[in-house]
């Protein structure tokens, strides 16, 4: 049976695969369209994956939208006009929207792939988010909690889900908090205030939280209260995210914290203004995990199951997910490598062959990497094209000289494999270097990643080693597999890997298992035989505003037009002309002082062929 499943129209559109009960392909279409964030019907995502497929429109048994449009419109209607007159411009613009692709999806679907009226299926949008956790976790019973900004009606959910390996899978989500009362849209609403976007910059204001301190709790206790069930309510007098497209916070909410930053203005973490912007995000922050904590506690102790699955975007969010599972009472927490809006068109396809047509539950793949791939002729011939000069290296050997580069301080973009489903680069479209520097943290904000000087970089380390350089609670691995926690660094090892190490001490780490990704195993391990630190510095492949790179060309591109010292596409690798030159005065210097060695050696001493 083949299934699509689709997810579109409000940001990080995606499609996803699935032949016979196995995930094939899933891609976000931003990294198609190279437009950050893409909200648009996802017709080059789909188009990848039914080519990676082998298949066209018409071998599809169902296609899955992520969400039920209707009652989203249902939803946007009713709170418009409970709103009217006070909400009539949130109310035209409401109608604008739903009333074009979005609330006709089932035409649009058949209109471009051309496939029947009843092949197309509906999920709804927390429901996607479920399968998308519970299905692909190594977990036969699990307790589930989705939070995100909203889906139709619901912004949180609590559940359970059960399965039996070549038998049936359930999921029964079992209580849910509506809309306008939502913990994504709190947070949003500060991201706003604090001067980021809203859907881009959340994890900004979790890296801004750092720096402050939660001076703020009682404010934003007063915006958000806890209901007697245990759950929370915001005080809408605060908000206006739910009658106004202008702004999603209100007078009240000024009068309360204060001016808002100024988006174009820097963060001045030295003055007083810098300072109360911190004490904010600290303040949010820290709302948010606790009631988080209290919900997840109650599902723990309701469900009587030891394992959690988290999604929707707030499980994005690794600082709290590090906190539920140190405080909740659960053993292990997992996290999708997409648990976002992406992430849904694969958990829309699951949910439809599992639950929905019963297929027998079967064990996905436990990787991130069902994207396109690279392939090291691209790179090849963009090269010659630049008239750069680039070396094909055997497998072993790539892996020496790049971990020669790296402990030279060299920046390299790193390319390898399938692209990676979701927003983190976990190891096929990544930035690496040496996580040892505080300088180096400056140099890639500043001269590559051209961003915020306050945000942190992430490490990644083999599975074999995370304990001994941080500090991980039982089933912390875990949930790093994916970059989806934030633990602390043990102090003794905070000065040797300063360029990973955030203000507070802690760090978004992957702990690397060898079967998941062996060649960046390899390198890292290669880089430690030569520093004594197995640890690399892992940052997306991106620059800012831009999404992660998908093919050789945009690696390339982003190669030239940044700080990047190396390039590396399966086993091609090129260097910025300066560096090539310098080495190649090196080598002759050298030449000169030692004798010529034979043939076989100067191969192996050279690493592969240099052309």
């Amino acid at each position: 049976m083949n299934i699509l499943g689709v997810s579109a129209h409000y940001h990080d559109s995606a499609a996803a695969l699935v032949v016979d009960g196995m995930p094939v392909a899933a891609v976000q279409e931003e990294r198609l369209s190279r437009r950050k964030n893409d909200a648009a019907f996802p017709l080059s995502a789909i188009g990848w994956c039914l080519e990676r497929g082998g298949l066209q429109p018409a071998d599809l048994d169902a296609v899955v939208f992520y969400e039920r449009p209707m009652l989203k419109f249902d939803r946007v209607l009713a709170m418009a006009l409970r709103a009217f007159p006070r909400g009539r411009s949130a109310f035209a613009h409401a109608m604008k929207n739903m009333l074009g692709d979005k609330a006709w999806v089932r035409g649009t679907i058949c209109g471009h792939l051309g496939v029947p009226r009843d092949k197309v299926l509906f999920t709804g949008h927390h429901q996607s988010h479920a399968a998308a956790a519970f299905l692909t976790a190594p977990t036969d019973a699990a307790a589930i909690l989705t939070a995100d900004g909203v889906g139709e009606w619901a912004t949180l959910t609590t559940g359970a889900g059960r399965r039996r390996r070549g038998g049936p899978a359930t999921i029964s989500l079992e209580r849910e908090v509506h809309f306008p009362h939502s913990l994504g849209l709190l947070y949003s609403a500060f991201t706003a205030y604090l001067g980021f976007q809203i859907n881009e910059g959340e994890y900004k204001v979790m890296g801004l939280a750092a720096y402050g301190k939660p001076t703020f709790v009682d404010e934003v206790r007063r915006v958000v209260r806890r209901t007697p069930d245990g759950a929370f309510a915001l005080d809408l007098s605060y908000f206006e995210f739910h009658t106004t497209v202008a702004r999603s916070y209100s007078h009240e909410f000024l009068d309360l914290f204060g001016p808002a930053r100024d988006p174009h203005a820097a963060i001045d973490l030295t003055s007083a203004e810098g300072r109360r912007f911190a004490d904010i995000a600290t303040s949010v922050q820290a709302v948010l995990e606790e009631i988080l904590l209290d919900m997840a506690r109650d599902l723990r102790r309701s469900s009587g199951l030891p394992d959690l699955c988290l999604g929707g975007g707030v499980a994005l969010n690794g600082v709290a997910n590090a906190r539920l599972l140190r405080e909740a009472g659960f053993e292990r927490v997992f996290v999708p490598s997409a648990p976002g809006d992406a992430g849904c068109g694969l958990g829309a396809a699951l949910a439809a062959d599992r639950l929905h047509f019963g297929r027998p539950d079967q064990a996905v793949p436990d990787h991130p990497f069902w994207g396109p791939s690279v392939d090291d002729a691209d790179l090849v011939r963009i090269a010659r094209e630049d008239k750069l000069p680039y070396v094909m290296h055997a497998d072993g050997e790539l892996i020496e000289q790049v971990a020669d580069d790296l402990a030279a301080g060299l920046v390299v973009g790193w390319m390898d494999g399938a692209l990676e489903f979701g927003p983190r680069a976990l190891g096929h479209r990544s930035i690496l270097a040496a996580p040892q520097s505080a300088a180096m943290r400056d140099r890639l904000n500043r001269d590559i990643k051209h961003r915020e000087e306050f945000r942190p970089f992430a490490p990644v380390v083999p599975a074999e080693y995370a304990d001994r350089y941080f500090d991980l609670p039982a089933g912390g691995a875990r949930l790093s597999r994916f970059m989806s926690g934030v633990f602390p660094v043990r102090p003794e090892h905070r000065g040797r890997l300063a360029a990973v190490t955030h203000v507070d001490g802690t760090a978004r780490v992957q702990v690397l298992q060898r079967e998941m990704e062996p060649r960046l195993h390899a390198l890292i391990m290669a880089y430690g035989a030569r520093t004594g630190l197995p640890v690399l510095l892992n940052t997306s492949f991106n620059l800012a505003g831009e999404p992660i790179v998908n093919r050789v060309a945009e690696g390339y591109s982003t190669f030239r037009r940044s700080g990047i010292d190396v390039l590396v596409a399966g086993r091609a690798r090129v260097m910025k002309p300066a560096l090539a030159r310098a080495n190649r005065r090196r080598a002759s210097d050298a030449s000169k002082a030692q004798p010529i060695p034979a043939a076989d050696d100067r191969h192996r001493e050279h690493g592969g062929l240099h052309i």
